[in-house]
């Protein structure tokens, strides 16, 4: 594989004014996304708490760019071999994936410019 293009990317844990503890991912000063907060009473809120009921390691990030949400979002999850069944099977609502063969693709060596 050959790099096209790299960023400097910061992981960061962060405490709410209202005492949260949240992941924040920057990708530059005014650009960053920001995880869903579980204990927020709201329709995300709610519904990412009893995600992570199930899934512990799910995780979802809003985008926020120049201190506006841009109602695009990040979400992803740390699963076991054992476990991606179930999680793919609720996500796409249908069992048709398991027809196909678990194929691995090569991991590839990355080239030095």
């Amino acid at each position: 594989m050959r790099t096209l293009r790299e960023w400097d990317v910061k992981v960061k844990l962060v405490r709410t004014k209202r005492g949260a503890i949240l992941h924040k991912i920057e990708l530059s000063e005014n650009h960053f996304f920001l995880e869903q907060n579980p204990l927020k009473d709201s329709k995300y809120g709610v519904a990412y708490r009893k995600i992570k009921n199930k899934f512990p390691e799910f995780y979802m990030f809003w985008e926020i760019k120049n201190n506006r949400y841009t109602g695009r979002l990040l979400v992803g999850s740390f699963l076991e071999k054992e476990e991606i069944d179930e999680f793919i099977t609720l996500v796409a609502q249908s069992e048709d994936f398991k027809k196909f063969e678990h194929v691995l693709e090569e991991i590839e060596e990355e080239e030095k410019e």
